[in-house]
């Protein structure tokens, strides 16, 4: 298994860190810089807190801002540490089973959750589900996911993706990587791996 580059303890942050099954973070266990609350700019599924990278938050505010849909979309989950995700993972695995859990949780350690880059979305409504919150394809939250891009966020886990990705289709799961990287992934129709992949070889021909 290939390891991710780790946040250091400056504020520092790589927008296009790929971490997923095959690139895991290389200490999980650290705790980013940087971490901003989001519930000071939106409303955040009871029960929780959710935490993004300045940079991250700073555009999803900007982006709500523009929307003036801060109390119609809540913020679902953020960042979580390496103990949260494993204990999300274990209650997955018990309350839904194995083939939903390896579906839509991430291997502690593997979750983009984890970086302070990733952001679960849902529309705002009583008993909220933390695993698949309701972000649906209309609606001002067809208008936040059609103008994410443009403030640096890709719909990370495509459905015509899911055999790359390795997670299903998650329609409320949001990477930030910054533009113009976020229009160009959308433009081409692609998943961050690929994207990646892509950059790779144009940096490295003979490889």
């Amino acid at each position: 298994m290939k390891t991710a580059q780790v946040y250091k303890k400056e504020p520092f942050y790589d927008p296009l860190l790929l971490v997923n099954r095959s690139h895991a973070l290389e200490n999980p266990s650290e705790t980013p810089a940087g971490l901003v609350d989001v519930s000071t700019f939106m409303p955040v599924m009871p029960g929780q807190k959710v935490y993004l990278l300045f940079p991250a938050a700073s555009a999803l505010k900007a982006l709500l801002d523009h929307l003036d849909a801060k109390g119609v979309i809540t913020a679902v989950s953020g960042w979580r540490s390496f103990s949260e995700q494993v204990n999300i993972y274990k209650d997955s695995l018990i309350e839904n089973g194995e083939e939903f859990t390896k579906k839509y949780v991430a291997w502690p350690g593997c979750s983009e959750h984890e970086t302070g880059l990733a952001i679960d979305l849902g529309l705002t409504m009583e008993n909220m589900d933390f695993i698949r919150p309701w972000f649906p394809y209309d609606g001002i939250c067809e208008t936040f996911r059609n103008l994410a891009p443009s403030y640096g966020f890709i719909l990370r886990y495509a459905k015509e993706k899911e055999n790359v990705t390795g997670i299903s289709h998650e329609p409320w799961h949001f990477r930030y990587v910054g533009t113009p990287h976020s229009e160009i992934i959308t433009q081409k129709g692609l998943c961050l791996e690929e994207y990646i992949e892509n950059i790779n070889k144009k940096n490295n021909p003979q490889g």
